[in-house]
């Protein structure tokens, strides 16, 4: 299936809706949003009538370039973790540096003399964009700490099978979903029972702020979770316990945490002798992701694999990846590197051209602290490199960002509007995709987060 019969896809399932049918199926998806809780916050997970579609060859793309992108993560990390230069170039913070081992190596089991070490991010995502100008794929951000969004994926794909929209679509396409809750359940008890030494079921326990807006995802875990026969629990991180060896949290021993907070916020209010950082520290509990999944969870990672100084890190294929998929990335400091085979000075360079460049603080997350340049004046602009100087920023070349019509009902009316897609494959035990998370906008900010976005389910679709 090409470009433009994808095109063609669109156009056929956009041109079947009707006012009448945009009006019924807005009524009915608001009412579904509301009866399942696909809020984020106080606002609903989906605004739009349309799901993404991928080709076949679209998402046969993903995974196979994804592959070699994996395996040149986890060679940059392992060598990062032997080598304290290679590991600076990160900017983890002291305390970060500190934890690295911690529940990173399973328990050894009676017999076997060395415990096996774990994978650092057993659930991740990647955060990609087909290239408006030549629609190539081009790979932005690694989460691999706490990717959110499968369990509100995979439910608002239901939804949309059963939409009054898709019912003409459906008969002249076939949709294939792409479901992730289960590849999060297989990654949360492979990784327990490579910890424990022996397969046995744990209690997970979702461990975050009560009050954040991804709180109602939690709880469409726990119902999935429970309904496989795994018990779950919901507790705030401010009201776990740490006690004769074991962590207790909402009533119950946690076995498994499935941790959804951020490493970088629990150790800001929480500190060294959180419970959850002690049991961790003790072997008492399992975590995933663990500490270690900060050294790639850094923005700085996509630096370090586009950086000339760590080629040498890198296998053919892997390099060929790199330069083909990964946008000029540099830690923003005071030095001379390359740019397309150019020797610049950095912080020069950057000042001269803000139209090309973002800048990204190098652990935050939903937009918070992006500059982008090509919206801000000169003035804004220089202040905003002259202060990345000071905390750890990255700069990244721009990228065309890719845009799709979408409808949507409001005020008696269908309206069809362009917004801008971003495309962020699911990525397990550090090695293979599977599922696809689509979030779509009107503001250059692609994040539900930042409250420029809506997030819509993802379908592989071919004609009949």
């Amino acid at each position: 299936m090409t470009d433009t019969a994808l095109t063609r896809a669109i156009d056929t399932y956009d041109q079947s809706l009707t006012t009448e049918r945009a009006e019924e199926s807005s009524t009915w998806l608001t009412a579904q949003l509301d009866r399942r809780g696909l809020f984020f916050g106080d606002r609903p997970l989906c605004t739009v009538l349309r799901p993404r579609f991928l080709t076949v060859a679209q998402y046969e793309l993903l995974k196979s370039r994804i592959a070699p992108l994996l395996k040149a993560f986890n060679r940059a990390q392992s060598a990062a973790l032997r080598d304290r230069g290679l590991l600076r170039q990160f900017r983890l913070t002291e305390t970060e540096e500190q934890l690295l081992s911690a529940g990173l190596v399973t328990r050894a089991e009676a017999g076997r003399p060395e415990p096996r070490p774990m994978t650092p991010s057993p659930v991740s995502r990647l955060d990609a964009f087909f290239d408006a100008g030549d629609g190539s794929l081009r790979f932005t951000e690694y989460n691999a700490e706490t990717p959110a969004g499968a369990a509100y994926g995979d439910v608002l794909q239901e939804l949309f099978l059963a939409l009054p929209g898709m019912q003409d679509f459906l008969t002249r396409y076939d949709v294939r979903p792409l479901p992730t809750r289960h590849n999060v359940l297989h990654a949360l008890l492979r990784a327990y029972h490579l910890w424990l030494g022996r397969r046995e079921t744990p209690t997970i326990g979702i461990l975050d702020w009560k009050e954040v807006p991804t709180y109602s995802e939690f709880i469409l875990y726990q119902q999935y979770f429970e309904s496989m026969g795994v018990p779950c629990v919901i507790a705030d991180v401010r009201e776990v316990e740490y006690a004769r060896g074991a962590l207790f949290g909402g009533g119950r021993q946690i076995h498994l945490i499935y941790k959804r907070i951020l490493i970088n916020e629990l150790l800001e209010r929480g500190g060294l002798d959180h419970p959850i950082v002690r049991a961790v520290r003790d072997g008492a509990v399992c975590m995933v992701n663990p500490f270690a999944c900060k050294v790639l969870h850094k923005k700085a990672s996509l630096a370090v694999l586009s950086d000339e100084r760590n080629r040498s890190l890198f296998g053919r294929d892997e390099l060929a990846v790199i330069d083909a998929h990964v946008p000029w990335t540099r830690v923003v400091e005071e030095r001379w590197t390359e740019h397309r085979r150019d020797r610049v000075d950095l912080v020069p360079f950057l000042h001269a051209n803000r139209e090309r460049m973002v800048l990204k603080p190098n652990d935050d997350y939903g937009g918070a602290g992006i500059v982008l340049g090509w919206e801000v004046t000169e003035d804004v602009w220089s202040r905003s490199v002259q202060a990345a100087l000071t905390v750890p920023f990255i700069a990244q070349e721009r990228i065309g960002l890719p845009r799709e019509t979408y409808p949507s009902f409001a005020d008696g009316q269908l309206h069809f509007a362009d917004r801008i897609v971003d495309t962020a494959p699911f990525v397990f035990g550090g090695t293979h995709v599977d599922g696809c998370l689509t979030r779509v906008s009107t503001a250059t900010l692609v994040n539900v987060t930042a409250g420029g976005g809506s997030t819509v389910p993802t379908f592989v679709v071919e004609p009949r």
